[in-house]
């Protein structure tokens, strides 16, 4: 343990200080704070998507998924996978060029910015409360998730951890801004997937290949190996469609987005594409291995099932500190780990920095050009989201999909609509971020929240109203290429 102790301390400090390094390359700008002054390297930007798209909800989430539900993760990461690749194919190129034309530094600036270069009062105020609301959610579901690895390791109380990643976050954050949270992603990419196959390889020894795997699954539960969750309401079709859009749903969430505004230019995104599925669909199939594999060698975490077979979240989440504790050297452990604590504080500090766009950029323009405002809104946003994440009852994964669907819903559609040229009014605009968000609420509590991902319907209903009025005339084209301003 000691050895242990001494790589994740000597580890953490390499990804902290790579943070810290960034700070060289900085420029006194909110533009560079922001968006790291629109100069980063397709292979950059691609690998720093990877890992703060894939940290905690990966590690902890998707593997813990696995580890209740078996097999059926696959159509999980399958349909997250397909709808990702599309927001890949046919948005980011759009939103950097669109951003760029117009010299917006957040998401909600780029649906409230005219052609013209006005911004939309009403539709960027209301645009930047929701990303502060939901994204400093989702950063505490990182925080929640590195501090659930720190307990499985060392047995620390969870606010500990807590407090530690709100510390390095604030440091990522005075020190490059989303330079230093790109930089700190691209190592920590190489770690997680090397991290991710050691366990994979040690799981395989244990257990045995693919096909043993299944045959011990089958005897565990029956259910760990039905490809297909029985009573569907609605079939299978619309249950994997459900996925693929909470995949494209990335196109709602503002510290993804801010990757895309980042990179050096439009014409570097098929680059950046190629090089984040080279390392994003392995690593998926890694991440559901290993939690299938975890339910065998794990099966202490389901002694606490209920009267009906569920598995509490909260023992499930467990699967990947508590495999890499069995199956590893005490070295390797403190690598892999310190490698996942700091990659879900590079992506709470990726949505820290997105909701300080959101305040200093939408809800208070007057602070658009002050950089100390910036760092203020950063550690006021920061003490929030650790307040969530040590009152939150909730696992990460559901943390995760509810600020993950709640943005896409809301923000994901008028994206979409401006990028390909929609001209949207105000009134209409809000309209679909209020629809956006009753569906997903709505869905989560009706009969078939099970049968379909919520995202489905929450981003649906906005696109269902925006025909509607387009329909009868209320809406028109505009240029699919805005001026600069």
């Amino acid at each position: 343990m000691v050895a242990t102790m001494a790589v994740f301390v000597l580890s953490l400090l390499a990804f902290t200080g790579l943070g810290f390094a960034s700070s060289a390359f900085r420029q006194r700008t909110t533009e560079d704070y922001l968006i790291a002054g629109r100069s980063i390297p397709a292979w950059l930007t691609a690998l720093s998507s990877a890992a703060t798209n894939n940290s905690g909800f990966m590690f902890i989430g998707l593997i813990g998924f696995a580890y209740r539900f078996g097999v059926q993760a696959i159509w999980l990461q399958l349909g997250w996978i397909a709808g990702d690749w599309v927001a890949w194919k046919w948005v980011h190129g759009r939103v950097r060029r669109v951003s760029g034309d117009l010299g917006t530094c957040s998401t909600p600036a780029l649906i409230a910015t005219t052609n013209g270069g006005r911004l939309v009062r009403s539709i960027s105020v209301v645009a930047g409360i929701l990303t502060f609301m939901f994204l400093g959610g989702y950063a505490a579901a990182q925080f929640k998730a590195g501090s659930t690895a720190l307990q499985a390791l060392f047995g620390w109380d969870l606010a500990i951890g807590a407090v530690l990643g709100a510390v390095i976050v604030l440091v990522y954050c005075f020190s490059g801004g989303l330079r230093a949270s790109i930089w700190t992603d691209a190592a920590q990419a190489f770690v997680m997937i090397a991290a991710m196959a050691a366990i994979f390889a040690a799981a395989w020894g244990r257990v045995g290949d693919p096909a043993m795997l299944w045959q011990k699954l089958g005897e565990t539960d029956p259910a760990l190996t039905a490809w297909v969750p029985s009573n569907l309401a609605l079939g299978f079709g619309l249950y994997l469609l459900g996925f693929v859009f909470g995949g494209f749903g990335v196109v709602g969430q503002p510290h993804i987005l801010a990757r895309s505004m980042a990179i050096e230019s439009a014409d570097a995104i098929p680059t950046a594409r190629r090089i984040y599925f080279a390392w994003f669909v392995p690593f998926s199939v890694l991440a559901v291995m290993v939690g299938l594999y975890s339910r065998i060698l794990l099966p202490e975490l389901a002694m606490g099932a209920q009267s009906n077979g569920a598995i509490a979240a909260s023992q499930a989440e467990l699967a990947f500190p508590q495999m890499a504790l069995t199956l590893l050297p005490d070295g390797v452990v403190g690598l892999v780990l310190a490698g996942l604590f700091s990659a879900t504080m590079s992506t709470a500090d990726s949505q820290v920095l997105a909701c300080s766009a959101a305040v200093t950029q939408d809800i208070a323009p007057q602070w658009r050009s002050s950089y100390g405002a910036s760092k203020a809104a950063t550690t006021v946003i920061t003490m929030l989201a650790l307040g969530l994440a040590l009152s939150a009852a909730d696992g990460v994964f559901d943390l995760v999909l509810s600020a993950w669907s709640a943005l896409g819903a809301s923000l994901g559609p008028l994206v979409l609509l401006r990028v390909f040229g929609r001209r949207v009014p105000p009134a209409l605009a809000l309209t679909m971020m209020t629809s956006g968000l009753v569906a997903v609420w709505s869905w989560q509590s009706s009969p078939w929240s099970g049968d379909v991902f919520k995202l489905f319907p929450g981003m649906l209903v906005p696109f269902l109203i925006y025909g509607a009025v387009q329909a009868a005339g209320a809406v028109g084209w505009v240029s699919s290429r805005p001026r600069s301003p």
